[in-house]
């Protein structure tokens, strides 16, 4: 087997006595910690245990496939088992990953030039990244979104799982799309923009943030009206006070549960405010990660009358449109992990 159970295995067991000791017992923080390794831990060990059953099932399976009358159904067993076993053990390699890799991250794509096409675009980028990371396993959560009149989105933001900010840690940047809109009568390509800024999640014992720092106000959230409008001040809206980042949530119906979100995001924007200003000072002025969804700032254009996307950054176009929109982001995704930071 690829994984040393064994050594999880002790792992596991020296964390279970860490938590049960009184030292430990009167230091949140180190129990937080270690609480947190002990359930990914035990996530682990599960499905490693797992693995090894349909490793089992698997080879016996493989003893049918000389029976004429077994064949074919055993065929389609060990085609089930394959997927499976694949799926657990995609999994599993992702708590291998280094700490940065394992990260999962905030994205933030909001419509830039365009009026209405780009809102439209930008829901497209959002479809885009969801297929992708379904693709991947990786799970997401909606964090927050502002829907257009037509279906497209002003902004919309959402998290996803471990080992996605080493994924799409280069889409930031504008997105530009050159394409007949749906709006355009007399059959014109437009060009229109959206732009993407991917953060890294930062959790709560990374990041300390002094509550007397921080302005949080409730206000009644907006909807379509009937039965749906919110007749409580369910939203909320969070002042980081020292930087001014304000962070607003209102999709979930629970004031707790809009908080918890507009925390999580003002946690990655603070945590990159603090990373960029330690850069400053090693470098002359950096860029800001998306700039201002200018045309002219593009990283990548996706050309419909071409089929083509390019990434601008790395000089690469691929003329598989569709199936890129669809998620299928792996070329592109390889190219720009493979040139890191010369992209």
């Amino acid at each position: 087997m690829k994984w040393d159970k064994e050594k999880l295995k002790r792992r596991h067991e020296e964390l279970a006595r860490f938590l049960a000791s009184p030292d430990v017992a009167t230091d949140p923080g180190r129990q937080m910690r270690y609480n947190r390794e002990f359930k990914e831990l035990n996530e682990i060990l599960t499905r490693i245990d797992r693995y090894e059953r349909l490793h089992r099932e698997y080879r016996e399976t493989e003893e049918l496939l000389t029976d004429p009358e077994l064949r074919e159904a055993a065929a389609q067993e060990l085609t089930r088992l394959g997927k499976e076993m694949e799926q657990l053990a995609h999994e599993i390699d992702r708590y291998f990953l280094p700490p940065e890799e394992k990260k999962g991250c905030i994205v933030e794509i909001r419509a830039g030039a365009g009026g209405d096409e780009a809102g439209l675009f930008a829901r497209d980028l959002f479809r885009m990244y969801i297929r992708y990371l379904e693709k991947k396993r990786i799970g997401y959560e909606l964090l927050s979104k502002h829907e257009t009149g037509i279906g497209g989105f002003k902004e919309v933001i959402f998290a996803a799982g471990p080992g996605s900010y080493n994924l799409l840690r280069y889409e930031s940047g504008v997105h530009r799309v050159q394409r007949i809109p749906v709006t355009e009568a007399g059959g014109r390509i437009h060009t229109s923009t959206a732009t993407v800024a991917v953060l890294p999640e930062v959790g709560e014992i990374e990041l300390k943030i002094d509550p007397k720092e921080l302005k949080i106000e409730t206000f009644r959230a907006s909807g379509h009206g009937g039965q749906h409008v919110n007749v409580t001040d369910s939203a909320v809206r969070i002042t980081h006070l020292p930087t001014g980042i304000v962070v607003s949530c209102q999709d979930e119906r629970s004031q707790h549960k809009n908080r918890a979100k507009a925390m999580k995001i003002l946690r990655a924007r603070l945590s990159a405010h603090l990373k960029e200003k330690r850069e400053r000072k090693i470098k002359d002025l950096r860029r800001a990660q998306v700039g201002s969804g200018d045309r002219s700032e593009k990283i990548r254009t996706y050309n419909f009358p071409q089929n083509r996307v390019t990434d601008h950054r790395i000089n690469l176009s691929i003329y598989r449109l569709p199936e890129i929109l669809d998620g299928d982001l792996d070329p592109l995704i390889t190219a720009l992990r493979e040139r890191g930071d010369e992209s």
